[in-house]
């Protein structure tokens, strides 16, 4: 098991969850109507992300244990890894237009990059970070350089 296909988020709100990221550029796809999707399939490049109904999820989860709905930080980000300094500002930009809440504004990172952090609707934290040495394969991937083989 050495690899990650699909990230599945709880949303309160699907649809306006589902509008809030075609407002980002990403690309969809609808199981079920536009007004009344069951799943969102989003049709990016790398690792895939989906958005479901949170109490569906919980659900699907353990519906005879039921986990408690997040309401505070999870304890995980998603990132997104741009292109270049001004890429990070352009999606930043973008979220905040589309009604995301910048947690932490582009600067300069203690580790040589640039980034901020951005919640999405449902409160999930989103980085978007550039780093100068960063290499994407031909599948637009990021390519994680090995410091030492373990």
């Amino acid at each position: 098991m050495n690899r990650l296909n699909l990230i599945t988020l709880g949303t309160n709100d699907i649809v306006k969850s589902h509008n809030f990221f075609k407002s980002l550029g990403f690309q969809t796809s609808i199981r079920g109507t536009e007004s009344n999707p069951a799943i969102i399939f989003f049709k990016n490049e790398g690792t895939r992300i989906a958005l479901y109904p949170m109490k569906e999820l919980v659900k699907d989860i353990n519906k005879d244990n039921l986990p408690a709905i997040p309401g505070g930080f999870a304890g995980i980000t998603l990132a997104y890894n741009a292109k270049s300094i001004e890429e990070v500002d352009e999606i930043i930009n973008k979220a905040k237009s589309a009604g995301a809440t910048i947690q932490k504004e582009p600067k300069n990172t203690d580790w040589g990059g640039y980034g901020g952090y951005f919640t999405d609707l449902d409160g999930y934290y989103w980085e978007v970070a550039y780093g100068e040495d960063w290499e994407f394969d031909e599948s637009n991937m990021l390519v994680i350089k090995d410091q030492q083989a373990t």
